[in-house]
C-alpha cells in the first residue's frame, strides 16, 4: 500500500513540476518576443507595440507554427530575396541589389530569413518606407494586408499592447459576475427562428436582470448599441483576433464606449431581455447574456463554440 501511496505522490510531484516547467518555458518566450521588438524599436524608432502587434496578427492567422515558435512574420521568398536571386543569396548586399526587402538586423551581413532579429528589422524598415506616424503606419499595413479589418485588429492590438507595456496578457474572466445566480449549457448551433431560420452562435447565460456582464479578455471595444437580434448589445475585440460579442443587455456601464480598452473583470453592463424587434423592445424572453465568440482567420470570420472556454473561464474565476 505504502508503495502505491509513494508512487502515486511521485507521479503528482512530477506533473506539477511538469507545470510549473512550462510555465516558465512560456513566461520566458514572451521575455524573449518582447525584447527583440524593444531592439528593432530601439533601431528603426517604429513603437515596439506596432511591431508586437503585426507578430501576434500574424500568429493567429498563419498555419502549421510550432508552439514555441519565437517570431510568426513571414516574407515571401521572392520578396525577402528579390526578384532574379534565384539562389537565394542571404547577403545583405546582394538582396539589396536585388531589390529584396531582407535585411541584416544583427550586424553578421546576412539577411536569413528564418533569423528573428533579422525578419523583424526587416518589417520594420518596410513600415520604415512609409513613416514613422500612426498614420504612416496605418498606410503601411493596409498596403501589406489590403484588408480594413486587419489594419482594424493591428492598431486596436498595438494600443492594448501600449497600455499595459506587456505582451502576456492571459489572464480571463467569465462574462457574468459568478457571485450571482446563473445557469447555462451548450446551445451553439441550436436552431432560431426569429429573422428567419439560423443557428445559435453563441452560449446563452441565464440570470436576474442587472446581474453585472463583464469582459472576459484583454481587447478594445469594437460596437456598441442596437441591434434587431441581440438588442442592446456590445463587441469587443481581442488580441488573438477574436470577436466578443456580448447581446440582450439592460443598459451599459456609463463610461463604456467604442475604441475602450477594456481588460478581464471590467464590467461593461448588466442581464437583460432586450432584442427581437426595434430599439427598446425587451421581455420577449427570459432575462439572460447571449455570449459568442468568433474567429478571424486573415481571410474570412466565423462562429465557434464558446462552451468549452466558458467551462474553464468559470473554473479561473472560482479559484482566485
Amino acid at each position: 500500500m505504502k508503495r502505491y501511496y509513494f508512487s502515486f505522490l511521485f507521479i503528482l510531484c512530477l506533473f506539477s513540476f511538469t507545470q510549473i516547467v512550462n510555465a516558465e518555458d512560456e513566461d520566458n518566450i514572451y521575455d524573449e518576443r518582447l525584447a527583440l521588438y524593444k531592439k528593432t524599436e530601439t533601431l528603426t524608432q517604429i513603437p515596439w507595440y506596432y511591431i508586437a502587434a503585426i507578430d501576434q496578427y500574424e500568429r493567429q492567422v498563419q498555419k502549421d507554427l510550432e508552439d514555441d515558435q519565437l517570431i510568426s512574420i513571414k516574407f515571401p521568398e521572392e520578396s525577402w530575396f528579390g526578384v532574379g536571386n534565384s539562389s537565394k543569396v542571404k547577403d545583405s548586399r546582394i538582396i539589396t541589389m536585388f531589390d529584396g526587402k531582407g535585411k541584416d538586423g544583427n550586424g553578421d551581413n546576412l539577411a536569413d530569413p528564418q533569423d528573428p532579429e533579422d525578419v523583424l528589422y526587416s518589417l520594420a524598415s518596410f513600415i520604415l518606407e512609409y513613416g514613422k506616424t500612426e498614420d504612416d503606419i496605418k498606410i503601411a499595413l493596409w498596403n501589406h494586408y489590403q484588408r480594413e479589418l486587419a489594419v482594424h485588429t493591428i492598431k486596436n492590438t498595438a494600443k492594448v499592447f501600449k497600455k499595459y507595456q506587456d505582451i502576456n496578457l492571459t489572464k480571463r474572466d467569465f462574462p457574468v459576475a459568478i457571485n450571482y445566480n446563473y445557469s447555462y449549457r451548450s446551445t451553439w448551433g441550436d436552431g432560431r427562428g426569429f429573422g428567419g431560420r439560423r443557428i445559435h452562435e453563441g452560449t446563452d447565460i441565464f440570470a436576474d436582470y442587472g446581474t453585472p456582464v463583464k469582459s472576459t479578455t484583454y481587447g478594445v471595444v469594437e460596437l456598441k448599441g442596437w441591434n434587431l437580434y441581440g438588442g442592446w448589445r456590445i463587441g469587443i475585440r481581442d488580441i488573438y483576433n477574436i470577436y466578443h460579442y456580448y447581446a440582450h443587455l439592460s443598459g451599459y456601464e456609463d463610461d463604456i464606449k467604442v475604441g475602450q480598452i477594456v481588460e478581464p473583470g471590467d464590467v461593461l453592463g448588466s442581464v437583460g431581455s432586450t432584442g427581437y424587434g426595434p430599439p427598446g423592445t425587451s421581455g420577449k424572453f427570459p432575462p439572460h447574456l447571449h455570449y459568442g465568440m468568433y474567429k478571424d482567420n486573415g481571410y474570412s470570420e466565423w462562429s465557434f463554440d464558446p462552451y468549452p472556454y466558458l467551462k474553464k473561464w468559470e473554473r479561473m474565476a472560482k479559484n482566485n
